[in-house]
This record gives structure tokens, sequence and C-alpha cells, in this order.
């Protein structure tokens, strides 16, 4: 009887209280490997005064998920023309453990108004977001990530080549694919034994495969340079002779969707004349004729005019004047 009663009691006013021990979880949740341990107490009055009991400890050993995010950086398509380009993308480990992925690139995307060729992967070595030759280092086959840790990120660099063969305003997408080193599949495929620790890998909702599309959009330029000559005589007419001022005009035509960078238009005064001092101009605008202070500057032998960086479509003009010796 007296024990029916301390059950009794135990049942009607006994506590039971569970205490847990567990690392908070982050944004990819709690980390593959972390033991999760729980302990069962409870209290009760035995009629000889207050009681308390503890359970067993059970312990979880929390799996690896495998899961990953390749976006695209660059944002909108990568102006290129044919001969070297460069798309950068960016890969997260968006499972809990650490976890390497091996990176394959495929320019054969349907859709494509011609197909690069893929030099090579490379990973941003020294994290500046610009592929840097010789430095950043360039991936083998299968070409592979080293290992990263959860919530980790990686710049991928891919580099192609554009054929000469591309058209002014053809495009082409490269498509990049990164799979985890430990095995994908559908959400909820496990990987017994392979996980943190000796645990289980879990594919997670990604698949542990994710991949992301670059983009290139060609703009080949061209520049046409026609130069032309007006005489002014002495006379008021348009004869070439000695004290005539002859004005050549310059023009640079350029044309594509392109840029041309660096554009420089240089010419030497001919034998026989000579240079007219401060008639130098561009589009409409005189120029000094010093050099550094602003875009043009003439010698004791020619004219020089840097136009920079000019787009697909500019025309700019330049003038200057000589006269015949």
């Amino acid at each position: 009887m007296k024990t029916e009663r301390n059950l009794y009691r135990l049942s009607s006013v006994g506590a039971i209280v569970a205490t847990f021990w567990a690392i908070p979880a982050n944004a990819d949740g709690v980390g593959a490997g972390t033991l999760i341990e729980n302990t069962a107490s409870a209290s009760y009055d035995d009629g000889s005064g207050k009681q308390t009991t503890a359970s067993n400890t059970v312990v979880v050993r929390v799996d690896e998920l495998l899961d990953v995010t390749v976006t695209s950086l660059n944002s909108g398509p990568v102006a290129a023309s044919p001969g070297d380009a460069v798309l950068t993308f960016e890969l997260t480990n968006t499972g809990n453990g650490p976890e390497a992925f091996e990176l394959i690139a495929n320019p054969s995307v349907a859709g494509n108004d011609f197909d690069t060729t893929v030099d090579g992967i490379a990973v941003d070595t020294n994290g500046n977001g610009v592929y840097d030759p010789g430095v950043d280092t360039i991936l083998t086959g299968p070409e592979t990530t080293a290992v990263l840790d959860a919530d980790s990120t990686l710049t991928i660099f891919v580099l192609v080549t554009v054929p000469n063969t591309a058209a002014d305003g053809d495009a082409s997408d490269v498509d990049l694919l990164a799979n985890a080193v430990t095995g994908t599949g559908a959400p909820g495929t496990t990987f017994a034994g392979q996980g943190v620790d000796g645990g289980n890998a879990i594919v997670g909702l990604t698949g542990a495969s994710d991949n992301a599309i670059g983009s290139l959009l060609v703009g080949i330029t061209s520049v046409d340079l026609i130069k032309s000559a007006s005489i002014l005589d002495p006379f008021g007419g348009t004869s070439a002779v000695p004290g005539s001022i002859v004005t050549y005009t310059i023009s640079a035509n350029v044309s594509g969707t392109g840029t041309a960078n660096d554009l420089v238009i240089t010419d030497t005064f001919p034998t026989g004349t000579s240079y007219r001092a401060g008639t130098l101009a561009l589009d409409g605008n005189s120029l000094t004729d010093a050099t550094g202070d602003d875009a043009g500057e003439a010698s004791a032998s020619g004219i020089l005019v840097d136009l920079g960086s000019v787009a697909g479509g500019s025309n700019s003009s330049v003038t200057f004047d000589v006269v015949i010796d």
C-alpha cells in the first residue's frame, strides 16, 4: 500500500524537468558534429520528504547537411570582344559543416549566339574581387575548391576565350555548376559515415548542387579616319602657293557597340610647311599647344590629340593649320 501511495503521489504531485545543453542555431543551423545532450529529472514527495531522481543522458550528434549556392557577381552581361574574357561568381557553403566543391563550367548553353572556350577556373586568392593573372590560383582538373567552412564564401573566376567569329552584338552564356564532393542527390539522401566526426552527411534542399549563369555581350568597335584639307591663298583664292594656309581636318568615326579605348590621333606636319601656332582644335574647341594641360599638344614635328575612351557611334574632329613655306 505504501508503494502504491508513493506512486500516486509521484504521478499526481511530482514535477518532471528536462534539461538541455546545445549550441544555439546560426543562419545555417547547428554545426555538424555538435553534441546535443538531454537529461530529464523528477522531483516527488514519498511521504518522508522531497526526493529527486535523474534519467540517463541522451546524446544526439548533429549530422552534416550538404548545401551550396552559386551566384553571378556580374551586374549584367560582361562587355567582351574576340579574345580573353573573365566571368565572376560567388560560391557559398550553405551547409552546416566543412565541405569542398567540384566546379564545372559549361560554355555550350542553349540560345548562345556563339560558344566560348573555357581556359580555366580560378579562385580569388588575394580576395580583391578582380582576376589577377599569376596571383589567383587556377584549379586543375577536376577543378575542386579547398574545404570551406559552413557559411563561407569563395569568389570564382571562369576564364574564357571569345572566338574571332563572334560578331558585334552577339551574346553568350556560361553556366558554372558546383557539386558537393561528398555527394549530391535528392534532398534527404544520406551518405552514411561521411559527415563530420564519422556522422552521416545528409543532402539539403539544394541537392548539394547549384549553378549560375554568367553572360557575355560582344562589342566590336572600329575606327575610321578621314583626312581632308582646305586652302586659303594670300589672294583670297584656293591655290596652293607659298603663304597659303592649309587647314587639315581629321575625322575619327567610331562604329560598333563597344568602346575604343585610349584613342589617340597623331599627325606630322608636311615637309615644306610650318605649323600655325594656336590653331589646334577638337570638335571646334581650341586646344593649347602645350603638353599636359588638355587633350592636345603640338610640337615642332606634329600634333597629338588624346580622345581617351570613345563609345561606338561617336564622331570626333581634329583641325589645325599649316602655312606653305
